[in-house]
């Protein structure tokens, strides 16, 4: 949100600005800005709907890019449900505090992870103080100025990609607008399953985050179908046409993810499966080498503009 904008909405309230919510708010951007300066691609990864394996999507793409060499970072900002170190065997670690900010932690193949899950105690949520019951207003604003904040305060450092868990869609307008506070966006990925319940709401989160200047990169379908953990053989899950939705939200198709129990099981517990010739892990190196392919190319196209 741009200054003048704010200014504008707290002039329509007719409510002086005595806490200096404005110069509080661009201070945070600035900062967020001098704090991603070293990241060459940042991306967010959304789905509009919990439940369809959005978590465990962007910590395999993260892994497969850092086999492709590259310096990532995983940022997860569902502030309620942050899972991402308990899958990625980080649990219990903590962001290191310094007086120049937060330095992250260090897991599997070099990933540097920030999660609100390092600020939490086993089983304890995050509690707001203040009239909640009266106000849900109130409450959405602390939690984007808390996300602000969490931005503004960690050291990436160089990095080649920055993938930020965006939270479930609970509301579809949530997670772009989290989104736009990550400067210079290269775009969003998004997740679905091949199921026409999640497809529609999908389509949804896809229009809104076009509407709020997001570039959808493109789509991953997860749990397209359950592969046995005995024989290999892959079936059918859910009734539902993905590649019609792509087609009519004009949005590439990145790749399909089979539901794997063996492999489901191993991040549950915190122990990533790291093996590259793992079929599935396959699966997830081929869509981000499509990933990587698309950024070049827009770099490349935009050099010669």
């Amino acid at each position: 949100m741009a200054d003048k904008d704010l200014k504008s909405i707290l002039g329509k309230l007719q409510y002086s600005d005595d806490a200096k919510v404005v110069q509080q708010i661009t201070a945070q951007m600035k900062q967020v800005q001098a704090r991603m300066a070293g990241i060459r691609h940042k991306l967010v990864v959304m789905s509009g709907k919990g439940g369809v394996g959005k978590s465990m999507t962007t910590v395999n793409l993260a892994l497969a890019l850092a086999r492709l060499g590259h310096k990532v970072g995983l940022l997860d900002v569902d502030l309620n449900g942050p899972c991402v170190p308990r899958m990625l065997g980080m649990h219990g670690q903590a962001l290191t505090i310094t007086p120049e900010g937060a330095i992250p932690p260090v897991g599997p193949l070099g990933i540097k992870v920030a999660s609100m899950d390092f600020f939490l105690g086993a089983a304890s949520p995050v509690r707001w103080k203040g009239p909640m019951d009266l106000s849900p207003v109130w409450l959405g604003l602390m939690e984007m100025n808390v996300i602000r904040e969490f931005l503004a305060d960690v050291i990436w450092g160089e990095l080649d990609y920055l993938l930020t868990d965006l939270p479930p869609g609970a509301a579809a307008d949530k997670p772009p607008v989290i989104a736009g506070f990550i400067p210079d966006l290269a775009g969003a990925i998004v997740v679905t399953t091949p199921s026409e319940v999640a497809s529609d709401v999908v389509q949804k989160s896809v229009t809104y985050a076009r509407d709020m200047g997001i570039h959808v990169l493109g789509m991953v379908e997860n749990m397209s179908r359950f592969r046995c953990p005995s024989c290999g053989v892959e079936h059918e899950l859910f009734e539902g046409d993905t590649d019609a939705m792509c087609e009519a939200l004009n949005v590439p198709l990145l790749g399909r993810v089979p539901f794997d129990r063996a492999l489901a099981r191993t991040f549950d517990k915190g122990a990533p499966l790291l093996d590259a010739t793992y079929p599935t892990i396959r699966r997830y190196q081929e869509i981000a080498e499509r990933v990587q392919a698309m950024l070049d190319y827009k770099k490349v196209l935009a050099e010669k503009l």
